[in-house]
Formats: C-alpha cells, sequence, structure tokens
C-alpha cells in the first residue's frame, strides 16, 4: 500500500459508474478512506462494497452536484467520517448531443449547473476545510474538452472551456497557499458509459470517436497526482493531439471535426429523443467501461492516422509560414 494514499480521507463525486468508479476501486487497493458521491445510491453501494472488499473503508452519500446545499452536507459528512478532507475529485458529468436548438434550453442548463458549476460548488465548499487545515488536493476531471470544442455539444463544450479558466483563477487565488493544489485532469475519449447517459437530440445513435481510452488510465493519473501534485495531466496521445490541433489549426480542426460528425451522423442507427441522465438519474450503465475500447490493432491502426494526420497539417502550416516570410 501507498503511504501517501494510505487513510488519506477523499471524496469522488460521480462515483456510481465510469471513469469516477474506475478511481474509487483504484483508491480503494491504495488503502483510502472514501466517500463516494452522486446520485444513485444502489449503484453507489455496489461501488462501495467493491471498496470495501478491497479494504477500504467507505461512505456513500447521495447528492445532486446541482444543488449548492447538498454538496455542503457531502463535505460535512466527508469531514465527520474521517477527521479531515485530504483530497477532493471533481468528477461528476453530463453530455447533451444535437444542434443547439434542438436541445431544450432546461437540458443546456442542467449541463451547465452539474459540469461547471457543481464543480465551483464544490470548491467554494472545501477549500475553507483545506485552509482550516493548511493541505488538500482538489482534482478537477475537465476532459479534452476543455482544450477542444466539439460541435452539436455547445453546452458541454460550455462547461469545459468555463472549468478550464474557472481552475486557472482559483490556482491563481491560491498562490501562498504552499500545500493546497488544484490539479487539472485532461483524459482523451473514455471507454465509459457515459454515452449511453447522455441527453440525445441528434435523431442518431451516439458513440465516441477513436481512439478510446480505457478509463482506468485515468484512475491511475489520478494516483498519480495525489502522490505527486501537478497543475496539468494529459492522458492519451490523442489528447494531446487535439489540444495541438486546436492551438495551432483552430480553423482547420474545427471543420475537419464538424465534418467527421456530420458524416457519421448521416449513417448512424436513427434514435428517439431522450434527456439522457441530464434532468436525472437513470438505471442503467453502473460499470467503469462502456464496451466502446476498440481491439488493440485497429487502436493502434486510429492512433497512427490521428497522429499522421495533425504531423501532416502542422507540416503544411509550417511550409505555407516560410513561403509567405520568403516573398516579403
Amino acid at each position: 500500500m501507498s503511504s501517501s494514499i494510505q487513510h488519506k480521507t477523499i471524496v469522488v463525486t460521480g462515483a456510481s459508474s465510469g471513469v469516477g468508479k474506475a478511481i474509487a476501486l483504484q483508491l480503494a487497493t491504495k488503502g483510502a478512506t472514501l466517500i463516494l458521491a452522486a446520485r444513485r445510491e444502489a449503484a453507489l453501494q455496489e461501488t462501495a462494497a467493491a471498496c470495501m472488499a478491497s479494504g477500504s473503508k467507505v461512505l456513500v452519500v447521495t447528492v445532486n452536484m446541482q444543488n449548492v446545499e447538498e454538496i455542503r452536507v457531502l463535505a460535512e459528512k466527508a469531514y465527520q467520517f474521517g477527521g479531515a478532507i485530504d483530497v477532493w475529485i471533481n468528477n461528476a458529468g453530463v453530455l447533451a448531443a444535437g444542434p443547439l436548438e434542438e436541445v431544450p434550453p432546461e437540458v443546456s442548463e442542467a449541463v451547465i449547473k452539474t459540469n461547471l458549476l457543481g464543480y465551483m460548488h464544490s470548491a467554494h465548499v472545501v477549500i475553507p476545510y483545506f485552509k482550516k487545515q493548511t493541505q488538500g488536493i482538489l482534482i478537477n476531471n475537465i476532459s479534452v474538452g476543455g482544450w477542444f470544442p466539439t460541435p452539436y455539444a455547445t453546452a458541454y463544450t460550455a462547461s469545459k472551456f468555463g472549468l478550464r479558466g474557472f481552475s486557472e483563477a482559483l490556482k491563481g487565488e491560491l498562490i501562498g497557499w504552499r500545500d493546497i493544489h488544484v490539479c487539472d485532469l485532461y483524459p482523451g475519449f473514455l471507454d465509459t458509459p457515459g454515452m449511453q447517459h447522455a441527453a440525445n437530440y441528434t435523431g442518431k445513435s451516439l458513440k465516441p470517436a477513436p481512439p478510446v481510452y480505457n478509463p482506468w488510465q485515468v484512475a491511475r493519473a489520478v494516483v498519480r497526482v495525489i502522490e505527486n501534485p501537478v497543475d496539468t495531466t494529459t492522458i492519451g496521445l490523442g489528447a494531446a493531439l487535439l489540444r495541438i490541433a486546436w492551438n495551432y489549426l483552430p480553423v482547420i480542426s474545427r471543420l475537419a471535426t464538424v465534418l467527421l460528425i456530420r458524416s457519421y451522423l448521416k449513417q448512424a442507427p436513427t434514435l428517439a429523443a431522450t434527456s439522457g441522465n441530464v434532468l436525472g438519474p437513470v438505471h442503467y450503465g453502473t460499470s467503469v467501461d462502456g464496451g466502446w475500447q476498440l481491439a488493440p490493432a485497429t487502436k493502434k491502426k486510429a492512433m497512427i492516422w490521428a497522429a499522421a494526420g495533425i504531423v501532416g497539417v502542422l507540416a503544411g502550416l509550417i511550409i505555407n509560414s516560410k513561403k509567405a516570410g520568403a516573398h516579403r
């Protein structure tokens, strides 16, 4: 067991499935004292049982991350249970897909409330505990969506871009608090049930774009960040390439993304509109993985083509820049 994690009191939001569940299970093997939060109590209890089987001490708290008072109660219960709050992991998130005008305003608003305000309210509540203790780690699982915008997921993109700005500003406020850390994670597309949970107004069945990463990669990254806090962690080559593409070629990246999405939607199976888990919890999809991962050989090919595409575009940009310079 890791002495730096063993017996630490750690709050994990969105722990009922997907990457949150993976994080909880990974931390349980390290001997952490866990407070697991989400809206689905039965799914949380399932995660808790698996964590306790690893020898971890666990408390389950049902919480709607849109409600700051429920988040406040979560922090109070966590502190009482563990005697401190050493780490708070902001992970709970939802997705709504579809043309902006087709997505009901209350759905877009709920995405912002969960993904952005849920993280902000959590920080508002937990930072005073950290300051009282003079130490603590806030981990924000933001995703590559914080760097790379996704057409047909405007509220999701707004929330993720907002999270990046919020976290950077908060880090500035905490300068001088040497042992209080705000650490951001930017994973690529993950193999979780999140896509099945999504609000969907595209009229078509959704699936994540390859390459799709194993959520356990994020769980292991969380362990590393707790043991050695760093400001920013990018998880997966795909996430790194998308960040580079947007930084250097935003117009081309936007065009390529929207063409890819439109091409997929033309051929995808038809599906009725649904608000998914955005306005309320659903009773399906409680596993870590979503069944999206490609076979290793296929995944490798997808990565090679993605890397080749980015390198080719960047090379073209550099060549054009040199030509432009030569004609001045």
